[in-house]
C-alpha cells in the first residue's frame, strides 16, 4: 500500500504536467490528495478555483466529512434550483416554456432524492453507492439541461436555468472524486 504522501506526489506530478496554476491548499494530507485529484478533474471543466474554494470551506476535515458536506453543498443548490424552476414555471407565457421546466422540476425532484440517498449511503460507508447516487444527479441534471435522448433538441434556455444546473454538477464532480478516493482507501484497508 503506497503511503499518503507518496500518493501526493503523484498527483501534485501529474498537476503540474496538466497544468501551470498554482494553488495554496490548506487541508490535511488525504484531503489535500482529493483536493488536488478534483483540481486535475475541474482544471479540465475550467471550473478548478470553484473546487478548490468548496474544498477549502471546509478546513481540518477528513474525507468523510468533506464527502458530506459536498452533499450538502449539493443539496442546498439542488434545492435552490427547484426553486428557480417553480418561479419559471409560475412565469412561464407559453406551453413549450412551461414544459420544458415542469419536465425539469421531476428531474430536480429526483436529483434531491439521489442526494439524500447519498447521505444515507455515506454514513454507511457504502462509497460505490455514493458515487452511483451521484452520478445518478448529474443524469438528472443533464436530461433537465440537454434532454432525455440524443434525439431531443435542447430547451433554447435563456434563463439562470443552465448556470443553477452547472453549479449542482460542478459540486457533484468533486463528490464522486471523493466517493472514489474513499473507496480505493477502503479496498486497500480489506486486502
Amino acid at each position: 500500500m503506497e503511503n499518503v504522501q507518496d500518493l501526493r506526489d503523484e498527483v501534485t506530478s501529474g498537476i503540474v504536467e496538466q497544468t501551470t496554476m498554482r494553488t495554496k491548499i490548506n487541508l490535511p494530507d488525504e484531503a489535500k490528495e482529493v483536493t488536488q485529484q478534483t483540481f486535475i478533474l475541474n482544471s479540465q471543466q475550467k471550473n478548478s478555483s470553484f473546487c478548490i474554494t468548496l474544498l477549502n470551506s471546509k478546513p481540518n476535515a477528513n474525507l468523510d466529512s468533506l464527502a458530506q458536506y459536498t452533499i450538502d453543498t449539493a443539496r442546498a443548490n439542488i434545492t435552490n434550483t427547484i426553486t428557480l424552476i417553480k418561479s419559471l414555471i409560475a412565469s412561464a407565457h407559453d406551453t413549450k416554456a412551461k414544459g420544458h421546466y415542469k419536465s425539469c422540476l421531476g428531474h430536480f425532484k429526483d436529483a434531491i432524492d439521489s442526494a439524500e440517498y447519498s447521505q444515507e449511503l455515506l454514513k454507511k460507508r457504502d462509497y460505490l453507492g455514493v458515487n452511483v447516487a451521484a452520478s445518478a444527479i448529474l443524469t438528472d441534471s443533464e436530461d433537465c439541461i440537454s434532454g432525455e435522448s440524443p434525439s431531443d433538441p435542447p430547451y433554447n434556455d435563456s434563463s439562470m436555468l443552465t448556470q443553477y444546473a452547472a453549479v449542482v454538477e460542478a459540486v457533484v464532480d468533486i463528490l464522486l472524486v471523493i466517493a472514489n478516493k474513499l473507496r480505493s482507501s477502503q479496498e486497500e484497508i480489506l486486502e
